[in-house]
């Protein structure tokens, strides 16, 4: 099995060479800005990692790991807009609306989803799209609840806007893998802890979310028993997890 990081520069090499629709004209260059090189791409690299654990064939996942990226850049380029979050850099140099103007951002989002759509219907597999359309959805309604400050139930909303995504990044992986549906339930138990210790990080590195509700210090034993539980849920699959853990590892004790 590859390291981590081994799999994000296989990401990186298959997205820079990744043919985009010629009716995307010039817009290809703001779509091509927007997925460049920067991001931890933690979503493909856990696809790849949890299909080649199950015995699958890594370079086979490479479509289905770029459309969870194309799906998480697309959901990048729409939240900085004045509309949402109104942010104007992102990974250390302007976001897409600022750099190429709001319209152009707009359409590249919809040009990045509908692209990691055309990626995921490429399999013979109809139920990698519908998992990868699913999980969209999800994190498009969270991000609604979000927005609107229907957040009471937090946990639900960061399940949501974040972990679904996640988890559908262990689901494709498992998809890919052609691993049977009745022997998926500790893979994707893993990937809902996973996407718990991914949210809770994230919110304690900003100060917002749970970091906010709970407190540093809470959130920070709420990411802790949610790095347990992963664990733990590796203990259950029936294969070699190595790379699994030390992701989960790399996950909960990042600084950015």
């Amino acid at each position: 099995m590859r390291a981590p990081d081994e799999l994000r520069a296989e990401v990186d090499a298959y997205l820079a060479r990744l043919s985009l629709a010629p009716e995307l004209g010039r817009l290809e260059e703001v779509v091509r800005y927007a997925l460049e090189p920067g991001g931890k791409r933690v979503r493909p690299v856990l696809c790849l990692a949890v299909c080649e654990a199950a015995g699958g064939d890594g370079e086979r996942a490479l479509p289905a790991a770029a459309a969870l990226e194309l799906v998480h850049t697309f959901s990048l380029v729409h939240d900085d807009l004045p509309a949402l979050d109104d942010d104007d850099e992102r990974r250390g140099r302007p976001t897409s609306h600022v750099a190429f103007g709001e319209a152009a951002a707009l359409l590249a989002g919809d040009a990045l989803l509908a692209e990691a759509l055309r990626l995921a219907l490429s399999y013979d597999d109809p139920a990698i799209a519908r998992e990868l359309a699913g999980a969209t959805l999800g994190m498009i309604g969270g991000q609604y609840r979000d927005v609107t400050g229907d957040d009471e139930d937090l946990a639900e909303v960061e399940r949501l806007k974040t972990g679904r995504l996640l988890s559908a990044s262990v689901g494709l992986g498992l998809r890919v893998a052609r691993v049977p549906d009745a022997e998926q339930a500790p893979w994707r138990a893993f990937g809902d802890e996973l996407g718990l210790v991914f949210q809770v990080v994230d919110d304690i590195l900003d100060g917002d979310g749970f970091a906010e509700r709970l407190g540093a210090e809470r959130a920070r034993r709420l990411a802790d028993s949610a790095v347990a539980r992963a664990h733990a849920r590796l203990a259950d699959v029936p294969a070699d997890a190595s790379v699994l853990r030390e992701l989960v590892d790399a996950l909960a004790t990042r600084t950015v």
